[in-house]
Protein backbone atom coordinates (compact mmCIF):
# COMPACT_ATOMS: atom_id res chain seq x y z
CA UNK A 1 0.00 0.00 0.00
CA UNK A 2 0.90 3.48 -0.71
CA UNK A 3 0.28 6.41 1.72
CA UNK A 4 0.94 10.15 1.87
CA UNK A 5 2.59 12.23 4.36
CA UNK A 6 3.95 16.19 4.82
CA UNK A 7 6.55 16.81 6.41
CA UNK A 8 8.27 20.22 7.72
CA UNK A 9 11.88 20.47 6.26
CA UNK A 10 14.17 19.98 8.67
CA UNK A 11 12.13 16.50 9.33
CA UNK A 12 12.21 15.84 5.43
CA UNK A 13 15.77 16.82 5.28
CA UNK A 14 17.12 14.52 7.96
CA UNK A 15 15.25 11.34 6.70
CA UNK A 16 16.99 12.59 2.85
CA UNK A 17 20.26 12.81 4.36
CA UNK A 18 19.92 9.11 6.45
CA UNK A 19 19.80 10.29 9.47
CA UNK A 20 16.52 9.96 10.84
CA UNK A 21 15.18 6.29 10.19
CA UNK A 22 11.61 7.12 12.39
CA UNK A 23 8.70 8.81 11.50
CA UNK A 24 6.60 9.69 14.48
CA UNK A 25 2.98 10.23 14.28
CA UNK A 26 -0.58 10.29 16.37
CA UNK A 27 -1.78 6.45 15.79
CA UNK A 28 -5.24 7.74 14.43
CA UNK A 29 -7.26 6.08 11.79
CA UNK A 30 -5.68 7.01 8.73
CA UNK A 31 -1.86 6.21 10.21
CA UNK A 32 -2.73 2.90 12.00
CA UNK A 33 -3.46 1.11 8.16
CA UNK A 34 0.70 2.06 7.54
CA UNK A 35 2.37 -1.39 7.70
CA UNK A 36 5.75 -3.58 7.60
CA UNK A 37 6.56 -3.14 3.48
CA UNK A 38 4.29 -0.08 2.87
CA UNK A 39 5.38 2.74 0.39
CA UNK A 40 5.32 6.56 1.95
CA UNK A 41 5.69 9.41 -0.25
CA UNK A 42 6.74 12.18 1.68
CA UNK A 43 6.43 16.01 0.40
CA UNK A 44 8.48 18.70 1.45
CA UNK A 45 5.94 20.94 2.78
CA UNK A 46 8.23 24.05 2.25
CA UNK A 47 9.46 22.98 -1.54
CA UNK A 48 7.16 20.30 -2.36
CA UNK A 49 9.82 17.63 -3.14
CA UNK A 50 8.87 14.53 -2.63
CA UNK A 51 10.84 11.37 -1.48
CA UNK A 52 10.06 7.29 -1.46
CA UNK A 53 10.50 5.38 1.59
CA UNK A 54 9.38 1.57 2.33
CA UNK A 55 8.04 1.09 6.15
CA UNK A 56 10.36 -1.31 8.16
CA UNK A 57 8.24 -1.86 10.92
CA UNK A 58 5.74 0.33 12.66
CA UNK A 59 5.35 0.19 16.86
CA UNK A 60 1.92 1.42 18.38
CA UNK A 61 2.84 3.29 22.05
CA UNK A 62 0.64 4.08 24.41
CA UNK A 63 1.82 7.56 24.32
CA UNK A 64 5.14 9.69 23.04
CA UNK A 65 6.74 9.25 26.53
CA UNK A 66 6.59 5.93 25.68
CA UNK A 67 7.93 5.59 22.02
CA UNK A 68 10.90 8.27 23.15
CA UNK A 69 12.26 5.62 25.85
CA UNK A 70 12.94 3.13 22.68
CA UNK A 71 14.70 5.48 20.09
CA UNK A 72 17.89 7.72 20.02
CA UNK A 73 17.67 11.68 19.88
CA UNK A 74 19.01 11.02 15.85
CA UNK A 75 16.82 8.08 14.89
CA UNK A 76 13.73 10.19 15.61
CA UNK A 77 15.45 13.42 14.39
CA UNK A 78 16.68 15.95 16.90
CA UNK A 79 19.87 17.21 16.05
CA UNK A 80 23.19 17.01 18.23
CA UNK A 81 22.57 20.39 20.01
CA UNK A 82 18.91 19.80 20.58
CA UNK A 83 17.16 18.33 23.35
CA UNK A 84 14.59 15.20 22.76
CA UNK A 85 11.74 16.30 24.71
CA UNK A 86 8.38 14.49 24.18
CA UNK A 87 6.62 17.14 25.10
CA UNK A 88 7.57 18.49 22.09
CA UNK A 89 4.73 16.47 20.13
CA UNK A 90 2.38 18.92 21.89
CA UNK A 91 3.35 20.85 19.30
CA UNK A 92 1.56 19.04 16.82
CA UNK A 93 -1.06 16.75 18.49
CA UNK A 94 -3.46 17.71 21.50
CA UNK A 95 -2.88 15.69 24.88
CA UNK A 96 -6.71 14.47 24.56
CA UNK A 97 -5.73 12.98 21.10
CA UNK A 98 -2.49 11.67 22.28
CA UNK A 99 -4.47 9.52 24.89
CA UNK A 100 -7.70 9.00 22.65
CA UNK A 101 -4.89 7.53 19.91
CA UNK A 102 -1.79 6.91 21.29
CA UNK A 103 1.99 6.93 19.25
CA UNK A 104 3.25 5.37 15.92
CA UNK A 105 6.63 4.81 15.52
CA UNK A 106 6.79 4.39 11.50
CA UNK A 107 10.34 2.63 11.25
CA UNK A 108 11.58 3.51 7.65
CA UNK A 109 14.80 3.28 4.73
CA UNK A 110 14.97 5.56 1.54
CA UNK A 111 14.19 3.57 -1.69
Amino acid sequence: MEHRMNLWNDSFLSIKSGIKTVEMRLNDEKRSLVCSGDKIIFTNASTKEEMAVKVIKTVVYKDFFELYKHYNKFEIGYTEDEINDPLDMYQYYSKEKIDQYGALAIEIELI
